[in-house]
């Protein structure tokens, strides 16, 4: 056993990593928690610094190389633990540096705008969408939370790493999308057109933003079109990764592509 106090300096710079941005920002360094998450890493292409492991807790194996590799109490597991029912594997990773450059489109690309986006859990929906139904690029404009928080990549289930992922501004993207044809749909209630009625074929960008605002103006003044989803109740907004994953799905199906 490597480390069972839980006072090793270790284990404290792990604690900062996990709930410190700036700590983050500063190391260039996140924590990918749980066997399948690690794994979804690693397959990308992804190499670790460190695996920490608790033999208490792990119960399935992952085979990685050159990366140095710690076994820790289950007690010190726990603290550094941001998941309840730890499964015993957590990697320290360097954070990718990804630039726009870097994106690869499909001939006809489904992209998601995400702006300003507040909740590491509707974040991590978002994501799982976004690999679930093949969209080429998530683009975070202006983001409120840091898409490398640990609770992003627990709420994503790893799909950080299968989808390419990106943080800039909005006119960046706006720039980025404009230069290469892709259409931008804005979703708000305010829109005229329901989701289903819009034509969401060819290359497309739909983008999103916070529950209590919306998207700014930014986007419905630059939005190609604006869609809406129709609602029956009292309620005038739904989730934002709920709203995003019928309008993303609407696309999928009017493309008839298969996922």
């Amino acid at each position: 056993m490597n480390i069972t106090s839980l006072q090793n300096p270790r284990v404290k710079h792990l604690v900062k990593l996990r709930d410190d941005k700036k700590q983050r920002q500063h190391d260039g360094l996140m924590l990918v928690e749980g066997h399948d998450e690690i794994n979804l890493a690693l397959s990308a292409g992804h190499k670790p610094q460190t695996i920490l492991t608790a033999p208490e807790l792990a119960g399935r194996q992952i085979h990685f190389s050159s990366a140095e590799t710690i076994t820790v109490s289950r007690a010190v597991f726990e603290k550094i633990s941001y998941r309840e029912n730890p499964d015993g594997w957590l990697g320290v990773f360097p954070t990718p540096k990804v630039s726009l450059a870097d994106l690869k489109l499909s001939a006809a690309p489904l992209c998601i705008v995400a702006e300003s986006i507040e909740k590491p859990g509707n974040l991590g929906a978002i994501l799982r969408t976004a690999d679930a139904a093949g969209v080429d690029a998530l683009l975070v404009c202006d983001p409120r939370v840091d898409i490398y928080n640990p609770n992003v990549i627990r709420a994503s289930r790893g799909a950080l790493f299968s989808v390419q992922t990106i943080e800039i501004s909005n006119h960046q993207a706006f720039e980025f999308l404009r230069q290469r044809g892709i259409r931008i749909v804005a979703a708000t209630p305010q829109a005229t057109a329901e989701y289903t009625r819009q034509d969401l074929r060819g290359p497309l960008a739909v983008a999103v933003g916070t529950e209590d605002k919306g998207l700014t103006d930014f986007w419905l003044s630059h939005a190609d079109a604006s869609v809406k989803i129709p609602m029956a109740g009292k309620v005038n907004s739904l989730n934002v990764s709920i709203a995003t994953a019928l309008i993303v799905y609407e696309a999928v199906r009017q493309r008839g592509s298969h996922v």
